[in-house]
């Protein structure tokens, strides 16, 4: 099947030119199922994650569409603003304003940026300049809609990106707020990296017979991404990071961070090793978070830490490795932090420090990816015992079998000693932290440790017997009985008052 190029979706010159410009040949499959639908002035729902190129799919048509009625005007000649999009972080809103002014670099459109957390006054003077494509975050808008400076009457084009986010961050009663200023005849583009309930019924509020476009589902890894983990006690992770840095060959790495704190005093780690880092969080000021950002991009910075909030939307041109300094506790988290690298046919290095808190992340995360990450055990820092352990990728086809080794016990002996009545064994929580990946050694535990001649559900049970005498009762018979005898019940203490009821 031949591969589409931007010249048969239809586009204009001037956008054609500054695609050639900025490198583009082949659109991305979001792009190419995306703006043909958009240039007919279909609401679209989107479902791409990080790294799809989705930012190009819903400016390219938007910019079409003014560029060829040739703009609007209000009262005065002065510009109306035409196109929305609402993005939830700073750094995402000003990427995409870049990438709106790059692909409408030959035409005449004007767009600008607004966000919180600087002085709102050079925003302002745009606004009152005249914008046709206005980029912004839901707290400085509604600010600046209140104080009379933003007007959406005239709106033609809404776009509500990084939807999923925008509710984790809390966003949610902000957006209704914007929605409900906006005209009711409008084309609405809805994209979300995920697709939870609550996501699904604001873009059915929203959309009006939409078309569907969903790539990369979430629970895939780019190939060109290579994957590693290392398996490392939790005191020496900052040494195994900064040993990593000094004999890899690593040119540029985002570090991913799960709190504020743990960014900052890592970034400040890596700084004393020699290392140059800087790290970037929803705590820092606006222009410290941009010059961050800037120094990574242009290589003054080596190292970038970040939260996974703060780092959500930035884009890096040829980022060869992405960190998971410490392992997120959402699967899809994992898969968005490293589609930062490996883009656009480039190979990048994901690596990940594991601690022994933090392996049942990581077996969540090679179920959803469906594949088993390698394991680097040449290292400086290894694991002690079991949290040095490989986590396996469950398989539910083959829960009979122990991938192909050979079973204590025939298979049709019961699984565990719940099903034998005993109730839970009392080492099934060892095993489970031993060895948190594996079920299919737990299903085949109480068979063998009943071979050996200890039956714990026994045992059990004869405890419970020796606690009924001890505190005077009859034992309780094993099934059945009078639930109305006092003294034919489970142990659960002695009996207040004497035992009377």
């Amino acid at each position: 099947m031949a591969q589409t190029s931007f010249d048969q979706l239809g586009l204009i010159e001037p956008i054609l030119k500054a695609l050639q410009q900025e490198g583009y040949s082949t659109p991305t499959p979001i792009q190419a199922q995306s703006i043909p639908y958009l240039l007919e002035g279909r609401d679209l729902l989107g479902v791409a994650q990080t790294g799809t190129g989705k930012t190009a799919a819903f400016a390219i048509p938007i910019i079409q569409h003014l560029a060829v009625d040739g703009g609007g005007t209000g009262r005065g000649g002065k510009r109306i603003i035409q196109a929305l999009i609402l993005t939830p972080t700073r750094e995402l809103a000003i990427q995409i304003d870049e990438s709106f002014r790059s692909y409408a670099r030959h035409t005449r459109l004007r767009t600008t940026v607004i966000f919180g957390g600087v002085g709102q006054k050079p925003q302002t003077d745009a606004l009152r300049s005249g914008v046709d494509i206005l980029v912004a975050t839901p707290g400085r808008l509604l600010d600046l809609m209140h104080q009379g400076y933003v007007h959406l009457n005239d709106l033609r084009f809404f776009v509500l990106d990084e939807a999923d986010r925008m509710l984790d961050m809390g966003f949610i009663h902000d957006v209704r707020k914007v929605i409900a200023a906006l005209p009711k005849q409008r084309q609405t583009l809805f994209f979300s990296a995920t697709m939870p309930p609550e996501v699904q019924k604001l873009s059915a509020s929203l959309l009006t017979n939409p078309v569907k476009v969903e790539v990369t589902p979430v629970s895939s890894t780019a190939e060109t991404v290579q994957q590693e983990v290392y398996f490392v006690d939790k005191p020496n992770k900052p040494k195994l990071l900064i040993h990593l840095l000094n004999t890899r060959d690593i040119p540029v790495a985002l570090v991913f961070s799960r709190t504020k704190h743990g960014a900052d005093k890592l970034a400040r780690l890596i700084d004393k090793a020699g290392i140059r880092a800087e790290a970037i969080h929803g705590n820092k000021a606006q222009n410290a978070r941009q010059r961050a950002l800037n120094n990574f991009k242009e290589r003054k910075t080596r190292v970038l830490v970040a939260t996974d909030i703060a780092a959500r939307g930035i884009d890096i041109d040829s980022l060869s490795h992405v960190v998971n300094y410490d392992i997120p506790n959402i699967p899809e988290t994992y898969v968005h932090r490293i589609g930062r690298t490996g883009r656009a046919g480039a190979s990048g290095i994901a690596i990940s420090l594991c601690d022994a808190e933090e392996r049942p992340y990581l077996r969540d995360i090679t179920k959803l990816i469906a594949r088993q990450i390698p394991v680097v055990e040449e290292h400086p820092f290894p694991a002690n015992g079991e949290n040095a352990a490989p986590i396996e990728v469950p398989v539910p086809q083959q829960r009979g079998r122990r991938n192909g080794q050979a079973q204590q016990q025939p298979r049709n002996e019961p699984r565990n000693d719940r099903q034998r009545g005993g109730g839970r064994r009392p080492e099934a929580r060892p095993e489970r932290k031993e060895h948190p990946a594996n079920g299919r050694e737990r299903q085949h535990s109480a068979p063998a440790e009943k071979a050996h001649g200890t039956d714990y559900a026994a045992l059990t049970a004869e405890l419970m017997k020796d606690l009924d005498v001890a505190a005077g009762n009859k034992p309780q018979p094993e099934h059945g009985g009078n639930r109305g005898n006092n003294n034919r019940r489970r142990w659960h203490g002695p009996r207040r008052n004497g035992g009377g009821r």
